[in-house]
């Protein structure tokens, strides 16, 4: 099967990206959308620009594209526009299917098309995903939040030793523990996939308001690293 991975850089799309190489299916291409406002419905605002260094490190082709408006239609024509250029037999987006925006409106400009739309983890428990991903060395940085409580985890890399603390304020502050719902957004910077890794060398958070951030990053650096072997 012939697919698309809807590719923000994020954790869940970068899954996505391992879910279909393990079914063996041929990725024709990675797809980023980069708003130019912070309010669009359908995509991810802070760092998706690296997915164009992210994207040569993972070896796939990448197209990177920009939207200007914030209406859910007019969102999902940007990748219509692009996938009848360029066809495939599904779109894959990552997550759990918690998207429910998203998936519907790209399901919708794409029906015409024949093209599948779903998330890649349906249905699956985020917090057994997010667990496995940083079992697997996933590097996942928070890059944007949306949340009381996510002020503190901003710019912050969740992995073993504050995954615990991470799913307390979860708990008590109602975010999704896997980020789903627009609570928080997240870039994956190394994991088993990467024959590269991307290196945040200076960043700056920026804050619109007590409970809404985003990560600007100023300097990184792509660095060669050794084979890596995950364990069972």
């Amino acid at each position: 099967m012939d697919v698309g991975i809807l590719y923000s850089g994020g954790k869940d799309s970068t899954y996505a990206i391992e879910y279909c190489q393990n079914r063996g299916w041929n990725i024709k291409y990675l797809v980023s959308i980069k708003p130019n406002r912070n309010d669009c419905y359908l995509y991810h605002f802070a760092t998706v620009e690296l997915t164009k260094e992210l994207a040569k490190i993972l070896g796939y082709k990448h197209f990177y594209l920009t939207c200007d408006v914030a209406d859910p239609d007019k969102e999902a024509n940007i990748v219509k526009e692009l996938v009848e250029k360029n066809k495939v037999d599904a779109l894959i987006l990552g997550g759990v299917g918690l998207q429910e925006t998203q998936l519907r409106s790209l399901q919708k400009a794409l029906m015409p098309l024949n093209v599948e739309v779903f998330a890649s983890h349906s249905g699956e428990d985020h917090e057994i995903i997010f667990r496995e991903m940083i079992r697997k060395r996933y590097k996942i940085l928070i890059t944007q939040i949306a949340t009381d409580g996510g002020k503190k985890w901003l710019g912050k890399e969740i992995n073993k030793e504050n995954f615990e603390d991470f799913k307390k304020d979860s708990l008590k502050y109602g975010f999704h523990i896997g980020l789903e719902g627009g609570y928080m957004d997240s870039l994956t910077v190394d994991g088993p996939i990467f024959n590269k890794r991307l290196e945040i060398i200076n960043s700056e958070n920026i804050f619109e308001s007590e409970y809404n951030g985003y990560v600007e990053v100023n300097n990184y650096k792509i660095v060669e690293k050794p084979l890596q072997i995950i364990k069972k």
